[in-house]
C-alpha cells in the first residue's frame, strides 16, 4: 500500500492524533491513541485494526511493523511515516515510541454481560488514577476475569496513561460503564457473590465465602465504597494492615482480591 509521509508539525492529522490526549477529543471522536509496536501487534492479534498507523523512519523495516501495516491496510486504515519530531509532538514525550496507532474505543453494554462466562468480574466506583485503572485492567486480564465495569465518574480507560498501564490488555478485557443507579439495578440480577472491601468489615478476605461468579466491587482511592454501594455487597471483607500504613494502593488491593477469588 502507499504510505503517506508527514514531517510538518502543523499537519491536520498530526494535530488530530495529538488531540487524543484530551478526554473531550476522545469522547467526541470515539478514538484513542496507543503507543508502541508491541501493543499495536497485540491489538491486531485480538482483532482490533488501527484506523491510523504512525511510524518513524527507523521502524520501517521491522518485520512486525510490516504485519501492522498489512492489517491496517486490510481494514481500510491509513499508514503514515512521520519524522521523529512529529512522534515527539504526538506523544508529548522526548523519547517517543517509534510506532503509534489510533483505534476505535470499545465499550460493552452492561446488559450484554453474561456473568457465567468468567468466575470473576471487577467493578470500580469513581476510580480517579489512570495508572491504577490501567494496572487493574492488566491484572484482570492476567487472572482471566470477565471484564471491568466502571461505576460513576471514573477516569477514562482510553486515556494515553491508562492504555499505557494496561500493556495491551485494554484490547483483551471487556470494559463497561454505568451510573451508580444503573449499576445498582443491574446488580440485582447478579447470580453469585458481590464482594467489597470495607474498613469496617470484620471478615478477613482469606476467610470469606465467595460464590462464583464473584463480582469484586472496589471504591474510590480516597473514600472507598460509599454507603449505597457498600450495601449492595453480600460479602464485605478487610485486608489486614500489619505495618504502619493504614491502606493499600487501589490496584494492589484489587489485585489481591482478584487472585484470592480466582485462586
Amino acid at each position: 500500500m502507499n504510505t503517506r509521509q508527514i514531517t510538518s508539525l502543523t499537519n491536520p492529522t498530526v494535530k488530530a492524533v495529538r488531540g487524543l490526549h484530551l478526554r473531550k477529543e476522545r469522547e467526541e471522536s470515539g478514538l484513542f491513541l496507543a503507543e508502541g509496536l508491541k501493543i499495536v501487534i497485540e491489538a491486531i492479534d485480538l482483532g482490533h485494526a488501527p484506523r491510523i498507523l504512525m511510524h518513524g523512519p527507523d521502524a520501517g523495516q521491522h518485520p512486525m511493523l510490516k504485519k501492522a501495516v498489512a492489517a491496517t491496510a486490510a481494514a481500510g486504515g491509513e499508514v503514515i511515516e512521520v519524522s521523529r519530531e512529529v512522534l515527539e509532538k504526538v506523544s508529548r514525550r522526548d523519547n517517543p515510541q517509534a510506532v503509534m496507532a489510533v483505534f476505535p474505543q470499545v465499550f460493552t453494554p452492561l446488559h450484554d454481560i453474561d456473568p457465567a462466562t468468567a468466575p470473576c468480574w471487577v467493578a470500580l466506583q469513581a476510580v480517579r488514577d489512570p495508572g491504577n485503572l490501567g494496572t487493574i485492567i492488566r491484572t484482570a486480564d492476567s487472572a482471566g476475569c470477565g471484564g471491568v465495569i466502571l461505576v460513576g465518574d471514573c477516569t477514562d480507560p482510553y486515556s494515553v496513561e491508562a492504555v499505557r498501564a494496561t500493556m495491551g490488555s485494554v484490547f483483551a478485557v471487556r470494559i463497561a460503564k454505568a451510573t451508580v443507579e444503573e449499576f445498582l439495578a443491574w446488580r440485582q440480577t447478579w447470580p453469585g457473590s458481590v464482594a467489597g472491601t470495607l474498613l469496617s468489615a470484620t471478615v478477613d478476605y482469606r476467610q470469606a465465602d465467595y460464590r462464583a461468579p464473584t463480582l469484586i466491587l472496589m471504591g474510590n482511592e480516597q473514600q472507598g465504597l460509599p454507603p449505597e454501594l457498600a450495601a449492595a455487597c453480600d460479602v464485605t471483607v478487610k485486608i489486614p494492615m500489619r505495618g504502619r500504613a493504614d491502606s493499600l494502593n487501589l490496584s494492589v488491593a484489587t489485585g489481591i482480591m482478584i487472585y484470592t477469588v480466582t485462586g
